[in-house]
């Protein structure tokens, strides 16, 4: 396959500003960019599939920039439904620094700030040089901004498209980028700069955008829908981020390895048959869990989330570290814990069991394990010396019941 039914395959085209963009990706070697607003420190799942395509056209010769808006991020793109909450200068300075390490180190490429040519330029010389340019009447054919009409927008917003115009025009100017690339809710932003560059130097550039990537629910991911996964596994851990590859829905699964992979449409296709063969291996997820975490954390954290997902259903708590576990085990209730007790007591004490006749009945019955081991001495001794690294104590009652004492 060629650059754009590689892309197309993928299922990562939604539009282009024009049926020329088709040859010159196949035949050409273009200079393109992509950005990101610095609304967190840390780029997450929803971004991960837009900024791998800089990977897939450099493999095809182009040239990829990427963009984080030191600028735009102090305005904010316009949401659908409200005005989107300004963050502080100081918090989009803290932002931009994470981002532009994290896309050095993931990707590789050329980054840039639109802060350091938009604080240039004043508001006298942003409205002759740039505002002059685009009809009031063609921002409010917008989607983003029609939709926004019977509930109000800020002339701040409104705005917000000419600034992106502009960066497509400075970085056409100064680094020779003809294309850009993003998500499809940026199309509007992405025909404003293609206009801009039309209209103010007299030359013909292009636009891209790829399909959002969903959840399991229809829902793209983002901080604003409140299912963020972050790229930063100081943020989003490579077990957290396992658990909900590998929980992928056999509906969506394809569809991310397409997206959010570089294996090939021979093997993407072998493990489709695969998986339709016996789901219940859920092959797929696998492959995708590794291939996700591999690139973004390294093969150790891939093989460590791993592990301590086959430890915690297992039962297998002493072979892992007390980080790990609380890694694992980040959602489960935890309880304070204080010098020595009995396990009767102490279920009671902090509400695992209702009753002592109750946890009386559960030790008996074989139904509790400490640190991954069944007790069924009522009088067993907790306290610090049998403490996972000195510190923890994993309690599970039944087979899915966890609990975690801490001292």
């Amino acid at each position: 396959m060629n650059c754009f039914e590689d892309l197309k395959w993928r299922g990562l085209i939604k539009d282009i500003s024009s049926k020329e963009l088709e040859k010159k990706l196949n035949e050409e070697s273009l200079t393109f960019y992509i950005g990101t607003d610095p609304t967190a420190d840390s780029m997450h799942i929803g971004h991960f599939s837009s900024f791998l395509i800089a990977t897939r056209l450099a493999k095809y010769g182009h040239k990829p920039i990427l963009l984080v808006g030191g600028a735009t991020g102090l305005i904010g793109d316009p949401k659908p439904s409200s005005e989107r909450q300004m963050i502080t200068k100081e918090a989009v300075e803290k932002n931009v620094e994470g981002l532009t390490k994290q896309a050095e180190n993931l990707f590789g490429f050329e980054v840039v700030n639109n802060y350091d040519w938009i604080k240039e330029i004043n508001t006298i010389d942003f409205l002759r040089d740039y505002g002059k340019y685009i009809n009031v009447n063609y921002m409010l054919d917008k989607d983003i901004i029609s939709r926004r009409l019977e509930s109000g927008i800020t002339f701040c917003e409104f705005a917000y498209t000419i600034l992106q115009g502009l960066d497509f025009v400075n970085l056409y100017e100064n680094k020779g980028v003809t294309l850009e690339v993003a998500g499809s809710d940026q199309w509007g932003n992405i025909t404003t700069g293609i206009e801009l560059a039309r209209k103010k130097l007299g030359v013909e550039l292009y636009g891209m955008t790829m399909p959002l990537v969903l959840d399991n629910r229809g829902v793209k991911f983002g901080k604003t829908e409140g299912n963020a996964l972050w790229l930063d596994k100081n943020k989003t851990s490579s077990y957290e981020l396992y658990q909900y590859l590998i929980n992928s829905d056999d509906s969506v699964v394809i569809d991310y390895l397409k997206k959010l992979t570089f294996l090939t449409k021979e093997e993407i296709e072998d493990i489709e048959k695969e998986h339709s063969d016996k789901p219940e291996l859920r092959i797929a997820q696998k492959r995708l869990a590794e291939e996700v975490i591999t690139f973004l954390h390294g093969k150790n954290e891939f093989e460590k989330a791993v592990n301590i997902s086959e430890c915690l259903f297992s039962g297998n708590i002493a072979s892992l570290s007390a980080k790990d576990i609380k890694t694992g085990l980040k959602e489960v209730p935890t309880f304070k814990l204080e010098g020595t007790t009995t396990l009767l007591d102490m279920l009671v004490d902090n509400k695992i069991c209702s009753s002592k006749r109750e946890a009386r009945e559960l030790i008996n019955g074989n139904s509790i394990s400490v640190n991954g081991s069944k007790i069924t001495d009522t009088d067993y001794e907790i306290s610090k010396s049998i403490a996972i690294d000195s510190e923890i104590i994993v309690i599970r009652r039944g087979k899915k019941k966890y609990y975690i004492g801490v001292y």
